[in-house]
Protein backbone atom coordinates (compact mmCIF):
# COMPACT_ATOMS: atom_id res chain seq x y z
CA UNK A 1 0.00 0.00 0.00
CA UNK A 2 1.06 3.44 -0.94
CA UNK A 3 1.96 5.70 1.60
CA UNK A 4 -0.17 8.30 2.41
CA UNK A 5 1.66 11.62 1.53
CA UNK A 6 -1.19 13.47 4.03
CA UNK A 7 -0.27 11.90 7.00
CA UNK A 8 3.27 12.21 6.83
CA UNK A 9 3.09 15.63 5.74
CA UNK A 10 0.99 15.82 8.99
CA UNK A 11 3.88 13.68 11.13
CA UNK A 12 7.04 15.84 10.03
CA UNK A 13 5.39 19.40 9.83
CA UNK A 14 5.72 19.64 6.08
CA UNK A 15 3.54 22.71 4.98
CA UNK A 16 5.18 22.30 0.62
CA UNK A 17 5.59 19.83 -1.33
CA UNK A 18 7.67 20.03 -4.51
CA UNK A 19 6.26 17.72 -6.98
CA UNK A 20 9.09 17.21 -9.40
CA UNK A 21 9.95 15.62 -12.57
CA UNK A 22 12.83 15.82 -15.37
CA UNK A 23 12.53 16.84 -18.80
CA UNK A 24 14.74 15.47 -21.76
CA UNK A 25 17.25 18.02 -21.53
CA UNK A 26 17.61 17.33 -17.49
CA UNK A 27 15.76 20.20 -15.97
CA UNK A 28 14.22 19.68 -13.16
CA UNK A 29 10.64 21.24 -13.24
CA UNK A 30 8.38 21.15 -10.37
CA UNK A 31 5.30 22.81 -8.89
CA UNK A 32 5.12 24.26 -5.09
CA UNK A 33 1.78 22.53 -3.34
CA UNK A 34 0.58 23.22 0.12
CA UNK A 35 0.35 20.37 1.84
CA UNK A 36 -3.63 20.37 2.40
CA UNK A 37 -3.96 19.60 -1.11
CA UNK A 38 -1.37 17.08 -1.33
CA UNK A 39 -4.01 14.59 -1.03
CA UNK A 40 -5.58 15.10 -4.15
CA UNK A 41 -2.67 15.46 -6.29
CA UNK A 42 -1.29 12.13 -5.06
CA UNK A 43 -4.22 10.34 -6.61
CA UNK A 44 -4.29 12.75 -9.69
CA UNK A 45 -0.70 14.24 -10.58
CA UNK A 46 -0.05 18.06 -10.77
CA UNK A 47 -0.87 19.68 -14.04
CA UNK A 48 1.61 20.76 -16.51
CA UNK A 49 1.57 21.95 -19.82
CA UNK A 50 3.97 19.63 -21.31
CA UNK A 51 5.05 21.99 -24.11
CA UNK A 52 6.40 24.59 -21.71
CA UNK A 53 9.05 22.60 -20.86
CA UNK A 54 11.69 20.43 -22.88
CA UNK A 55 9.42 17.53 -24.14
CA UNK A 56 8.58 17.09 -27.69
CA UNK A 57 4.79 17.92 -27.45
CA UNK A 58 2.76 21.37 -28.42
CA UNK A 59 0.75 23.73 -26.87
CA UNK A 60 -2.68 21.49 -28.44
CA UNK A 61 -1.33 18.50 -26.61
CA UNK A 62 -3.62 17.81 -23.00
CA UNK A 63 -2.33 18.36 -19.85
CA UNK A 64 0.34 16.17 -18.51
CA UNK A 65 0.33 15.19 -15.07
CA UNK A 66 3.13 14.29 -12.44
CA UNK A 67 2.43 11.62 -9.85
CA UNK A 68 4.44 11.81 -7.05
CA UNK A 69 6.23 8.62 -6.08
CA UNK A 70 5.47 8.74 -2.73
CA UNK A 71 9.04 6.65 -1.97
CA UNK A 72 10.80 9.37 -3.32
CA UNK A 73 9.73 11.73 -0.81
CA UNK A 74 13.11 13.83 0.34
CA UNK A 75 12.13 16.54 3.71
CA UNK A 76 14.74 19.45 2.57
CA UNK A 77 17.48 19.86 4.99
CA UNK A 78 17.92 23.09 4.71
CA UNK A 79 13.78 23.87 4.83
CA UNK A 80 12.33 21.65 6.80
CA UNK A 81 8.71 22.55 5.66
CA UNK A 82 9.31 21.44 2.31
CA UNK A 83 9.18 17.85 1.24
CA UNK A 84 10.42 16.86 -2.32
CA UNK A 85 9.29 14.12 -4.27
CA UNK A 86 10.30 12.62 -8.16
CA UNK A 87 7.25 12.32 -10.18
CA UNK A 88 6.58 10.05 -13.21
CA UNK A 89 4.41 12.18 -16.02
CA UNK A 90 0.75 11.09 -17.21
CA UNK A 91 -1.01 11.88 -20.44
CA UNK A 92 -4.80 10.87 -21.11
CA UNK A 93 -4.33 8.21 -18.56
CA UNK A 94 -1.28 6.47 -19.83
CA UNK A 95 2.75 7.37 -18.68
CA UNK A 96 4.25 9.46 -20.72
CA UNK A 97 6.27 7.21 -23.00
CA UNK A 98 9.23 10.31 -23.36
CA UNK A 99 10.01 10.75 -19.37
CA UNK A 100 12.93 10.08 -18.42
CA UNK A 101 12.06 8.86 -15.10
CA UNK A 102 9.59 6.32 -17.23
CA UNK A 103 12.28 5.30 -19.44
CA UNK A 104 14.66 3.90 -16.73
CA UNK A 105 11.59 2.58 -14.95
CA UNK A 106 11.19 0.59 -18.61
CA UNK A 107 14.49 -0.81 -18.74
CA UNK A 108 14.55 -1.75 -14.61
CA UNK A 109 11.26 -3.67 -15.25
CA UNK A 110 13.51 -6.01 -18.05
CA UNK A 111 15.86 -6.53 -15.50
CA UNK A 112 13.30 -7.39 -13.32
CA UNK A 113 11.97 -10.09 -15.89
CA UNK A 114 14.94 -12.42 -14.95
CA UNK A 115 15.36 -11.35 -11.10
CA UNK A 116 17.90 -8.54 -12.05
CA UNK A 117 18.57 -5.69 -10.21
CA UNK A 118 21.20 -2.57 -11.31
CA UNK A 119 23.23 -1.14 -8.61
CA UNK A 120 24.87 2.34 -8.90
CA UNK A 121 26.66 5.28 -7.57
CA UNK A 122 27.65 8.51 -8.80
CA UNK A 123 30.76 10.70 -8.39
CA UNK A 124 29.07 14.22 -9.31
CA UNK A 125 31.68 16.94 -9.59
CA UNK A 126 30.99 20.37 -9.46
CA UNK A 127 32.60 24.02 -9.57
CA UNK A 128 31.69 26.24 -6.64
CA UNK A 129 32.39 29.46 -8.78
CA UNK A 130 31.10 33.21 -8.38
CA UNK A 131 27.39 34.19 -9.20
CA UNK A 132 28.18 35.73 -12.35
CA UNK A 133 29.92 32.61 -13.24
CA UNK A 134 32.91 34.10 -14.97
CA UNK A 135 35.59 32.63 -12.22
CA UNK A 136 35.92 29.94 -9.22
CA UNK A 137 34.99 31.81 -5.69
CA UNK A 138 38.20 30.77 -4.40
CA UNK A 139 40.39 33.43 -5.91
CA UNK A 140 43.23 31.59 -3.29
CA UNK A 141 42.71 28.23 -4.69
CA UNK A 142 45.65 28.84 -7.53
CA UNK A 143 47.49 25.46 -7.52
CA UNK A 144 48.59 24.08 -10.89
CA UNK A 145 47.71 20.45 -8.72
CA UNK A 146 45.08 21.62 -6.64
CA UNK A 147 43.47 17.99 -6.18
CA UNK A 148 42.95 16.72 -2.42
CA UNK A 149 44.13 20.66 -1.36
CA UNK A 150 43.39 20.86 2.41
CA UNK A 151 43.45 24.77 2.74
CA UNK A 152 41.15 24.99 -0.16
CA UNK A 153 38.85 22.08 1.10
CA UNK A 154 38.60 23.77 4.63
CA UNK A 155 37.75 27.36 3.12
CA UNK A 156 34.68 25.76 2.07
CA UNK A 157 34.23 24.13 5.10
CA UNK A 158 30.93 24.97 6.23
CA UNK A 159 29.21 24.85 2.30
CA UNK A 160 30.52 21.32 2.08
CA UNK A 161 30.28 19.91 5.75
CA UNK A 162 26.15 21.68 5.33
CA UNK A 163 25.96 19.54 2.66
CA UNK A 164 27.57 16.46 4.27
CA UNK A 165 25.48 16.86 7.51
CA UNK A 166 22.01 16.91 4.89
CA UNK A 167 23.14 13.59 3.22
CA UNK A 168 23.85 11.96 6.80
CA UNK A 169 20.25 13.25 7.99
CA UNK A 170 19.15 12.01 4.72
CA UNK A 171 20.47 8.01 5.10
CA UNK A 172 22.60 8.22 2.01
CA UNK A 173 26.15 7.23 3.51
CA UNK A 174 27.91 9.52 2.44
CA UNK A 175 31.39 8.92 2.82
CA UNK A 176 34.03 11.37 1.37
CA UNK A 177 34.37 14.66 0.15
CA UNK A 178 37.29 16.27 -1.59
CA UNK A 179 38.60 19.23 -3.58
CA UNK A 180 38.67 17.49 -7.03
CA UNK A 181 41.37 17.85 -10.27
CA UNK A 182 40.70 21.78 -10.89
CA UNK A 183 40.82 24.94 -8.85
CA UNK A 184 37.47 25.85 -7.28
CA UNK A 185 36.38 21.67 -8.25
CA UNK A 186 34.94 19.58 -5.78
CA UNK A 187 33.74 15.79 -4.99
CA UNK A 188 30.97 14.79 -2.84
CA UNK A 189 30.42 10.33 -2.52
CA UNK A 190 27.68 8.36 -1.37
CA UNK A 191 26.47 4.94 -0.80
CA UNK A 192 25.31 3.16 -4.03
CA UNK A 193 22.12 1.61 -4.44
CA UNK A 194 19.42 0.68 -6.99
CA UNK A 195 19.41 2.42 -10.45
CA UNK A 196 16.03 4.73 -9.54
CA UNK A 197 17.03 5.63 -5.99
CA UNK A 198 20.68 6.43 -6.98
CA UNK A 199 18.90 8.91 -9.95
CA UNK A 200 16.52 10.37 -7.98
CA UNK A 201 19.12 11.09 -5.30
CA UNK A 202 21.29 11.89 -8.34
CA UNK A 203 18.45 14.52 -9.54
CA UNK A 204 18.17 15.72 -5.77
CA UNK A 205 21.62 16.05 -5.14
CA UNK A 206 22.16 18.54 -7.73
CA UNK A 207 19.39 21.07 -6.69
CA UNK A 208 20.98 20.37 -2.85
CA UNK A 209 24.48 21.80 -3.87
CA UNK A 210 23.15 24.86 -6.13
CA UNK A 211 20.57 25.33 -3.46
CA UNK A 212 23.21 25.65 -0.27
CA UNK A 213 25.63 27.14 -2.51
CA UNK A 214 23.46 29.98 -3.20
CA UNK A 215 23.07 30.53 1.27
CA UNK A 216 26.62 31.18 0.83
CA UNK A 217 26.67 33.62 -1.41
CA UNK A 218 28.01 31.35 -4.19
CA UNK A 219 27.48 29.67 -7.44
CA UNK A 220 27.79 25.55 -8.12
CA UNK A 221 27.47 24.52 -11.29
CA UNK A 222 27.94 20.99 -12.85
CA UNK A 223 28.57 22.07 -16.31
CA UNK A 224 31.04 19.80 -18.22
CA UNK A 225 33.84 22.58 -18.81
CA UNK A 226 32.99 26.05 -17.73
CA UNK A 227 36.80 26.60 -17.83
CA UNK A 228 39.29 26.15 -20.84
CA UNK A 229 42.12 25.64 -18.84
CA UNK A 230 40.67 23.26 -15.74
CA UNK A 231 39.72 20.12 -15.48
CA UNK A 232 36.05 18.98 -16.19
CA UNK A 233 33.52 18.08 -14.53
CA UNK A 234 32.90 14.18 -14.94
CA UNK A 235 30.19 11.89 -13.45
CA UNK A 236 31.14 8.33 -13.12
CA UNK A 237 28.93 5.84 -12.57
CA UNK A 238 29.96 2.72 -10.57
CA UNK A 239 27.92 -0.28 -12.06
CA UNK A 240 27.39 -4.03 -10.73
CA UNK A 241 24.23 -6.19 -11.25
CA UNK A 242 22.62 -7.92 -8.55
CA UNK A 243 20.00 -10.95 -7.86
CA UNK A 244 19.09 -10.57 -3.92
CA UNK A 245 22.44 -10.28 -2.17
CA UNK A 246 24.12 -11.86 -4.57
CA UNK A 247 26.71 -9.51 -7.08
CA UNK A 248 26.29 -11.05 -10.15
CA UNK A 249 29.47 -9.33 -11.41
CA UNK A 250 31.66 -10.77 -8.71
CA UNK A 251 34.18 -13.20 -9.51
CA UNK A 252 37.14 -13.56 -7.09
CA UNK A 253 39.32 -16.23 -9.42
CA UNK A 254 38.98 -13.48 -12.39
CA UNK A 255 42.15 -11.42 -13.29
CA UNK A 256 39.98 -8.43 -13.22
CA UNK A 257 37.22 -10.40 -10.75
CA UNK A 258 34.39 -9.90 -12.96
CA UNK A 259 31.99 -12.87 -14.33
CA UNK A 260 31.35 -13.82 -18.06
CA UNK A 261 27.98 -11.78 -17.39
CA UNK A 262 29.72 -8.95 -16.35
CA UNK A 263 32.10 -9.08 -19.66
CA UNK A 264 29.32 -9.51 -22.03
CA UNK A 265 26.71 -6.67 -20.23
CA UNK A 266 30.47 -4.26 -20.31
CA UNK A 267 30.68 -5.78 -24.51
CA UNK A 268 26.93 -4.12 -24.99
CA UNK A 269 27.72 -0.89 -23.12
CA UNK A 270 30.99 -0.74 -25.21
CA UNK A 271 29.57 -1.82 -28.67
CA UNK A 272 26.80 1.15 -28.06
CA UNK A 273 29.56 3.70 -26.73
CA UNK A 274 29.25 6.22 -29.93
CA UNK A 275 24.88 6.62 -29.69
CA UNK A 276 25.47 5.93 -25.55
CA UNK A 277 27.30 9.47 -26.04
CA UNK A 278 24.42 11.69 -26.53
CA UNK A 279 22.50 10.60 -23.58
CA UNK A 280 26.13 10.38 -20.97
CA UNK A 281 27.43 13.92 -23.24
CA UNK A 282 24.50 15.71 -24.03
CA UNK A 283 25.47 19.34 -23.85
CA UNK A 284 27.54 21.29 -26.34
CA UNK A 285 29.81 21.96 -24.06
CA UNK A 286 30.21 18.19 -23.27
CA UNK A 287 32.80 17.99 -26.35
CA UNK A 288 35.20 20.17 -24.69
CA UNK A 289 35.65 17.50 -21.55
CA UNK A 290 35.98 14.84 -24.54
CA UNK A 291 39.62 14.29 -25.62
CA UNK A 292 40.66 18.09 -24.23
CA UNK A 293 43.58 19.58 -24.49
CA UNK A 294 45.90 18.92 -21.14
CA UNK A 295 44.57 21.02 -19.11
CA UNK A 296 47.26 23.08 -15.68
CA UNK A 297 47.00 19.83 -13.72
CA UNK A 298 48.48 17.28 -16.15
CA UNK A 299 45.51 15.30 -17.42
CA UNK A 300 42.19 16.37 -18.52
CA UNK A 301 40.87 12.26 -16.66
CA UNK A 302 38.46 12.15 -19.55
CA UNK A 303 39.01 9.25 -22.80
CA UNK A 304 38.54 9.89 -26.16
CA UNK A 305 38.21 6.30 -27.19
CA UNK A 306 36.33 3.23 -26.48
CA UNK A 307 38.41 0.92 -23.96
CA UNK A 308 38.59 -1.01 -20.64
CA UNK A 309 41.13 -1.71 -18.40
CA UNK A 310 42.02 -2.56 -14.56
CA UNK A 311 42.49 0.36 -12.34
CA UNK A 312 43.63 2.49 -14.65
CA UNK A 313 41.86 5.92 -14.92
CA UNK A 314 42.99 6.70 -18.65
CA UNK A 315 40.40 4.29 -19.99
CA UNK A 316 37.02 4.72 -20.66
CA UNK A 317 35.96 1.87 -18.22
CA UNK A 318 38.32 1.32 -15.17
CA UNK A 319 37.71 -1.89 -13.18
CA UNK A 320 39.07 -0.59 -9.67
CA UNK A 321 37.63 -3.52 -8.11
CA UNK A 322 36.29 -7.22 -8.23
CA UNK A 323 32.69 -7.62 -8.84
CA UNK A 324 32.13 -3.76 -10.47
CA UNK A 325 32.78 -1.38 -12.94
CA UNK A 326 33.65 2.23 -13.59
CA UNK A 327 32.12 4.48 -16.73
CA UNK A 328 33.90 7.32 -16.89
CA UNK A 329 32.46 8.99 -19.88
CA UNK A 330 29.65 10.49 -18.08
CA UNK A 331 29.74 14.45 -17.73
CA UNK A 332 28.04 16.39 -15.32
CA UNK A 333 24.84 17.48 -17.61
CA UNK A 334 24.11 13.97 -18.03
CA UNK A 335 20.65 13.51 -17.81
CA UNK A 336 20.51 11.52 -14.74
CA UNK A 337 17.77 9.39 -15.34
CA UNK A 338 18.70 8.49 -18.88
CA UNK A 339 22.63 7.84 -17.72
CA UNK A 340 21.05 4.86 -15.89
CA UNK A 341 18.47 3.80 -18.57
CA UNK A 342 21.25 4.06 -21.21
CA UNK A 343 23.63 1.41 -19.14
CA UNK A 344 21.19 -1.05 -18.93
CA UNK A 345 19.97 -0.59 -22.54
CA UNK A 346 23.24 -1.55 -23.47
CA UNK A 347 23.84 -3.90 -20.93
CA UNK A 348 20.96 -5.98 -21.30
CA UNK A 349 21.79 -5.90 -25.42
CA UNK A 350 25.34 -7.20 -24.38
CA UNK A 351 23.81 -10.12 -22.24
CA UNK A 352 21.43 -11.49 -24.96
CA UNK A 353 23.87 -10.88 -27.50
CA UNK A 354 26.56 -12.35 -25.50
CA UNK A 355 29.02 -9.60 -26.45
CA UNK A 356 32.69 -9.94 -25.91
CA UNK A 357 34.26 -6.88 -24.82
CA UNK A 358 37.42 -8.02 -26.24
CA UNK A 359 41.04 -7.57 -24.05
CA UNK A 360 41.32 -5.04 -21.38
CA UNK A 361 44.68 -3.06 -22.64
CA UNK A 362 46.72 -2.45 -19.32
CA UNK A 363 48.87 0.82 -20.81
CA UNK A 364 48.18 4.62 -20.14
CA UNK A 365 45.33 5.42 -23.14
CA UNK A 366 46.92 9.10 -23.19
CA UNK A 367 50.44 8.42 -23.87
CA UNK A 368 50.21 5.71 -25.59
CA UNK A 369 46.50 4.98 -26.92
CA UNK A 370 47.95 6.36 -30.51
CA UNK A 371 49.63 2.73 -30.33
CA UNK A 372 46.37 1.43 -30.94
CA UNK A 373 45.03 2.87 -34.13
CA UNK A 374 42.09 0.57 -34.58
CA UNK A 375 40.01 1.28 -30.92
CA UNK A 376 37.36 3.14 -31.46
CA UNK A 377 36.85 7.08 -30.84
CA UNK A 378 34.34 8.80 -29.49
CA UNK A 379 32.38 11.40 -31.26
CA UNK A 380 34.16 15.05 -30.90
CA UNK A 381 30.93 16.80 -31.03
CA UNK A 382 27.02 16.61 -30.25
CA UNK A 383 26.23 16.55 -33.47
CA UNK A 384 28.15 13.45 -34.41
CA UNK A 385 26.90 11.74 -31.09
CA UNK A 386 23.35 12.45 -32.14
CA UNK A 387 24.37 10.55 -35.82
CA UNK A 388 25.42 7.43 -33.77
CA UNK A 389 22.23 7.58 -31.38
CA UNK A 390 19.72 7.74 -34.77
CA UNK A 391 21.61 4.72 -35.94
CA UNK A 392 21.82 2.79 -32.98
CA UNK A 393 19.45 -0.40 -33.35
CA UNK A 394 20.14 -1.64 -30.02
CA UNK A 395 18.77 2.20 -28.50
CA UNK A 396 16.20 2.93 -30.73
CA UNK A 397 14.46 -0.88 -29.76
CA UNK A 398 15.40 -0.62 -26.26
CA UNK A 399 13.37 3.23 -25.81
CA UNK A 400 11.33 2.81 -28.75
CA UNK A 401 11.40 4.76 -31.94
CA UNK A 402 9.43 7.63 -31.19
CA UNK A 403 11.19 8.26 -27.90
CA UNK A 404 14.38 8.83 -29.48
CA UNK A 405 13.45 10.74 -32.35
CA UNK A 406 11.77 13.07 -29.74
CA UNK A 407 14.93 13.52 -28.13
CA UNK A 408 17.10 14.07 -31.37
CA UNK A 409 14.45 16.68 -32.70
CA UNK A 410 15.38 18.63 -29.48
CA UNK A 411 18.41 18.39 -29.36
CA UNK A 412 18.78 19.51 -33.03
CA UNK A 413 16.89 22.51 -32.51
CA UNK A 414 19.56 23.43 -29.64
CA UNK A 415 22.67 22.55 -31.68
CA UNK A 416 20.83 24.77 -34.52
CA UNK A 417 20.13 27.66 -31.88
CA UNK A 418 23.99 27.41 -30.87
CA UNK A 419 25.03 27.39 -34.61
CA UNK A 420 22.95 30.35 -35.24
CA UNK A 421 24.53 32.51 -32.76
CA UNK A 422 28.61 30.75 -32.60
CA UNK A 423 30.63 28.52 -34.58
CA UNK A 424 32.00 26.08 -32.53
CA UNK A 425 35.46 24.68 -32.39
CA UNK A 426 37.22 23.21 -29.71
CA UNK A 427 39.88 25.48 -30.43
CA UNK A 428 37.64 28.38 -28.94
CA UNK A 429 37.47 29.73 -26.18
CA UNK A 430 33.89 28.50 -24.20
CA UNK A 431 31.22 30.51 -25.33
CA UNK A 432 29.19 32.91 -23.87
CA UNK A 433 26.17 30.53 -25.51
CA UNK A 434 28.09 27.47 -23.31
CA UNK A 435 27.65 29.70 -20.42
CA UNK A 436 24.16 30.60 -20.61
CA UNK A 437 23.06 27.68 -21.87
CA UNK A 438 24.85 24.88 -19.56
CA UNK A 439 26.26 26.78 -16.04
CA UNK A 440 23.00 25.37 -14.64
CA UNK A 441 22.77 22.19 -15.81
Amino acid sequence: MAKDLSKIAKQKKIKYFLISFVDLFGVLRSKLVPAEAIKDMQKNGAGFAGFATWLDMTPADADMFAIPDPDSLIQLPWKKEVGWLASDLWMNGKPVDASPRVMLKKQIERLQRNNMVLKSGVECEYFLINPEGSAIADNRDIQSKPCYDQSALMRQYDLITEICDSMIKLGWGPYQNDHEDANGQFEMNWDYSDSLTTADRHVFFKFMVKSISEKYGLRATFMPKPFENLTGNGCHAHISLWNGNKNLFLDKGDKLGLTRLAYNFLGGVLNSAEGLSAFFNPSINSYRRIDAPTPTSGASWSPSKISYTGNNRTHMVRVPDPGRFELRLMDGSANPYLLQAGVIAAGIDGMEKKRDPGQPLFINMYTDGENYPNLRKLPSDLDHALEYLSSNEVLLSAFGEKNITSYLKLKQQELKDFNSKETFSKKDAITDWEKVNTLDC
